[in-house]
C-alpha cells in the first residue's frame, strides 16, 4: 500500500509538469485541507478558503478564510460505556502576504509567508453522561491572531506549514461552567490547489 501511494503521488507531480502557477496583475482562489497540531496537546482538522491577487510574480496577498476543530484529552471508559474530553473551535479572516522563491523555467516554488486576522474561538469540556438538556451556552473569545507559514507549490498544488498565534481561553463545561484554562495556538499543516493565478513563466 505504501508504495502504491508513493508511485500515485510520483505520477501525480510528473503529469502536473505542463500545469503553470501564477503571474502579475492576475487573481487566483484555493482551497486547503489539512491537521493540526495544538501547542496544549491533542490534534483536529482544518480548512482554508483563500482568494488572492498577485501584486508580483513571486509576490501575493489574500484573505484567507477558513476554520478548525480540535480535541484534547479524549478519553473512553469502557466499563462505564461513557466518553470525555475537551473541544476547541475557531473561525477566522486573515490577511495574507506570501512571497515565492521561484526558479526560472520552473513550476516548483517554495514561499514564506505571513498574516494578521480576526479570530474566533472557544473551547468546551464534554462528558457523554450528561444530558442534553442540562447543556449551557458556549463561551465565545474573539482576538487578533497573526500567522506565520511556509511551504511549497508545484503546478496547482500546494502544501503548507502554519502557525496560528491564539490567545489562551476558558475551558467551559455543558453547563456553563468556567473550569480551566487552555492554550489555543496551533501548527497546521495542509494540503490544497487553487486555481486561476496565470502562470509562472512565459
Amino acid at each position: 500500500m505504501k508504495k502504491f501511494l508513493i508511485l500515485l503521488i510520483s505520477v501525480l507531480f510528473l503529469s502536473i509538469g505542463h500545469l503553470y502557477a501564477q503571474e502579475q496583475g492576475k487573481f487566483r482562489v484555493g482551497l486547503d485541507l489539512g491537521y493540526t497540531i495544538p501547542t496544549s496537546g491533542g490534534g483536529g482538522l482544518l480548512f482554508y478558503l483563500e482568494p488572492k491577487y498577485n501584486i508580483r510574480d513571486n509576490m501575493n496577498i489574500g484573505l484567507r478564510i477558513g476554520g478548525a476543530a480540535m480535541v484534547r484529552d479524549l478519553v473512553y471508559f469502557d466499563n462505564m460505556n461513557e466518553l470525555s474530553g475537551n473541544i476547541s473551535v475557531n473561525g477566522s479572516y486573515v490577511l495574507t502576504y506570501d512571497y515565492y522563491f521561484k526558479s526560472e523555467g520552473s513550476n516548483f516554488a517554495p514561499f514564506v509567508g505571513a498574516g494578521i486576522g480576526w479570530m474566533r474561538f472557544a473551547a468546551i469540556s464534554f462528558d457523554s453522561d450528561v444530558e442534553p438538556d442540562e447543556a449551557g451556552n458556549l463561551s465565545v473569545n474573539s482576538s487578533f491572531a497573526p500567522v506565520l507559514r511556509a511551504g511549497f507549490e508545484a503546478g496547482k498544488f500546494r502544501l503548507s506549514l502554519d502557525y496560528n498565534i491564539v490567545p489562551k481561553s476558558d475551558i467551559v463545561d455543558l453547563q456553563g461552567n468556567v473550569i480551566g484554562e487552555t492554550g489555543n495556538s496551533y501548527l497546521g499543516i495542509a494540503l490544497g490547489f487553487y486555481v486561476g493565478g496565470g502562470k509562472w513563466r512565459n
